[in-house]
């Protein structure tokens, strides 16, 4: 046992919840930001403005999202460089098989293949041909006998979230709101989770206010300490800095996730906000502001143009309200003695 052990430490293969449940999925995120989030988003931009090229480039980042979510995963899982290489095939094949929940196939499957890889890496002496090999076969393999299975329980899944959405907007929409933003604050990925589960339409929508809800409300909140650096940070970054005020005083979170609890139903309820734009934009927020980008992306993509009261609710959901909420909660916190000076600060 203790033979194993010192060969699993050699080969930096870590079963731990903080390596794949954090690491690996932020940096698939981060993937997925880097094809079919950006590529979405260039595409757009190319057929509002006529630019050809903006969206054959969009075409191509989009193509390329199973590949390169596979590649981030092996590079926070320290994969050596053949192994890194060769899960591009592998992204390729969970993402395709996976259909709709392809994103989450592509986790699964990458995760397995690369650890495996690692296995065998520069165990023998032909290593250029088995390392790619065991990797390849593997990941394509496990692709082929689970990525439908686990794309299919992900899309119903996230087909039931959106169904219950749709029947019960106000519980659902604070529901979906307040799980969704707790999770961008946390150090785990809400827009992988989202992608994941193809979390779009009024689902997607709730969750996009609750994301913009603890980003653009920590931002507001915490202006006292952190000024306009800290507004832009944590406002157009994310509000998972705030991370390690929120484990020396948990009440720091009370005033965005209330403001979420607000804004979720009136995303879904008043202004029927709905993301019909890549799923991973409903776990964005104002990052990069990502989320109102990607409910524009799905105004565009239906083919008709957003009216005057989509804008209002589009601005209040994202902007507007979850400052003035998150600050009026905070300032009631604040003269009961819950939230002191200096609890927001950054360092």
């Amino acid at each position: 046992m203790e033979k194993v052990k010192a060969f699993l430490k050699r080969k930096d293969i870590l079963f731990s919840a903080t390596r794949y449940g954090v690491e690996a999925m932020a940096a698939m995120a981060q993937g997925l930001f880097a094809s079919l989030l950006i590529g979405t988003i260039l595409q757009t931009l190319g057929q509002q403005t006529g630019l050809a090229f903006l969206v054959e480039a969009g075409g191509y980042a989009m193509a390329v999202a199973g590949p390169a979510m596979a590649v981030s995963i092996g590079y926070a899982l320290h994969a050596p460089q053949l192994v890194l290489f060769s899960l591009i095939a592998v992204g390729s094949a969970a993402n395709a098989l996976g259909g709709a929940g392809g994103p989450l196939a592509v986790y699964f499957i990458s995760i397995l293949a690369c650890e495996c890889g690692k296995l065998v890496s520069k165990e023998t002496k032909v290593d250029i041909l088995v390392t790619p090999a065991v990797t390849v076969l593997i990941g394509v393999g496990a692709a082929a006998l689970c990525a439908p299975a686990i794309g299919s329980a992900a899309g119903l899944v996230g087909n039931a979230v959106m169904w219950a959405t749709d029947l019960q907007p106000f519980l659902m929409g604070i529901l979906v709101s307040v799980l969704v933003g707790m999770a961008l604050t946390l150090p785990i990925s809400s827009a992988a989770i989202c992608a994941a589960l193809g979390l779009t339409g009024l689902a997607g929508g709730a969750a996009v206010a609750g994301c913009c809800a603890q980003m653009v409300g920590f931002a507001v909140m915490s202006w006292r300490e952190n000024g306009v650096g800290g507004l832009v940070s944590q406002g157009l970054g994310t509000s998972m800095l705030q991370m390690p005020n929120i484990l020396k005083n948990p009440r720091v979170w009370i005033p965005p996730t209330l403001a979420a609890a607000v804004t979720g139903p009136v995303a879904t309820c008043l202004f029927r906000l709905e993301m019909n734009g890549p799923a991973i934009s409903s776990g964005m927020g104002t990052c990069g502001l990502v989320g109102p980008i990607g409910v524009y992306t799905g105004w565009v993509a239906n083919g008709g143009a957003p009216s005057a009261g989509d804008w209002v609710g589009l601005v209040l959901v994202c902007f507007v309200l979850p400052a003035l909420l998150s600050e009026g909660f905070c300032l009631v916190l604040r003269r009961i003695g819950w939230i002191r000076q200096g609890d927001l600060a950054l360092h």
